[in-house]
């Protein structure tokens, strides 16, 4: 008896490999996705702009990004003591106005670098739902908690979405004629908009994403949503906001994406990164004990003989770790 829907997921043709540069943005379940990869010490560049939500701030920052022009004191916003941008997370904001242009356009020119020379580009839409401002009908990628009436809430339409997206694809193989692209949609319910307003947002993202991988071939849908809505399928993998997916249910999650989207002696390799990682992380009751230094010798010689195996892992963290007595 089956208890599950099952899904097909399409392996990718060429899987991801550790020699890859990987770019991630979008949601904030990009993070999970990004975090993870990051952990197993693939080279990733997470979220430039900080957490983004809707296609047309995802699309402008993505832009931004290849124009690489720096932000100057004209793209900042003065207000609860904070220097803030409406293109950023609030992680950028800052009391001080130089201070905040200079974490922006570092995270900038990285951001240029970085995507030249990526070979997969991880896009995760979160909402339809985009905020303007008012005054000018500027789309913003984040409110930054100021007063509701300078916004208007907005859900793009079906064309908006393909065409905020389209000429962003059209930009980005220009200029990095060797970049693959994942698509996904975040599984994470935005329910403050409603049951029924959710919907009609995630299926607008889902309708536009299956065009547009339709029709560039260096495009892929990875089914991050169907997974959570469709496979799992209950209450009990959401956390207690019965809004985002809980532990379990991004663990399955990552695990159908090594399975289908990681060549297969990455992931072979993956899984020794991950032993090391997880020994990293381990805190003892009982430091001071022979034992425990005997634990961390043995990572430590596991650490470097998989550094001398797979001279692109960046293990110097744990191998410090493990070297300096557990401090």
């Amino acid at each position: 008896m089956e208890f599950q829907l099952p899904i097909q997921i399409n392996a990718l043709p060429n899987p991801i490999g550790y020699t890859d540069k990987i770019m991630l943005t979008g949601s904030c379940f990009t993070e999970h996705i990004g975090n993870a990869l990051r952990d197993w010490k693939f080279d990733v560049l997470l979220n430039p702009n900080g957490i983004l939500f809707d296609p047309a701030s995802v699309a402008s920052s993505l832009v931004a990004y290849m124009d690489n022009r720096p932000y100057g004191e004209e793209d900042l916003v003065y207000f609860n003591e904070l220097w803030q941008s409406w293109q950023h997370h609030s992680q950028f904001s800052h009391v001080d106005k130089q201070e905040a242009l200079r974490g922006m356009n570092d995270s900038l020119s990285r951001a240029h670098a970085f995507l030249k020379e990526a070979k997969w580009l991880i896009i995760t839409l979160g909402s339809s739902f985009s905020y303007r401002l008012v005054a000018s009908g500027m789309p913003v990628a984040n409110c930054h908690r100021a007063p509701g009436q300078i916004f208007r809430k907005h859900m793009m339409t079906i064309e908006e979405i393909n065409t905020a997206l389209d000429n962003c694809l059209y930009r980005l193989f220009q200029f990095n004629p060797s970049l693959q692209i994942i698509f996904t949609v975040s599984p994470v319910r935005h329910i403050r908009d409603g049951v029924v307003e959710n919907n009609r947002s995630k299926a607008r993202l889902i309708e536009v994403v299956h065009h547009l991988v339709n029709k560039f071939s260096r495009l892929w849908y990875f089914p991050a949503y169907e997974l959570v809505i469709d496979v799992l399928r209950d209450y009990r993998f959401y956390d207690i906001d019965m809004v985002h997916p809980n532990y379990p249910a991004t663990q399955f999650v990552l695990e159908n994406f090594t399975r289908n989207y990681i060549d297969k002696e990455a992931q072979a390799v993956l899984e020794e990164v991950r032993r090391i990682v997880i020994a990293r992380r381990h805190k003892p009751f009982q430091p001071t004990t022979q034992a425990h230094q005997r634990f961390l010798q043995d990572q430590l010689d596991k650490a470097r003989d998989l550094a001398r195996r797979y001279p692109f892992l960046d293990l110097g963290e744990e191998m410090e770790y493990f070297a300096g007595g557990g401090r």
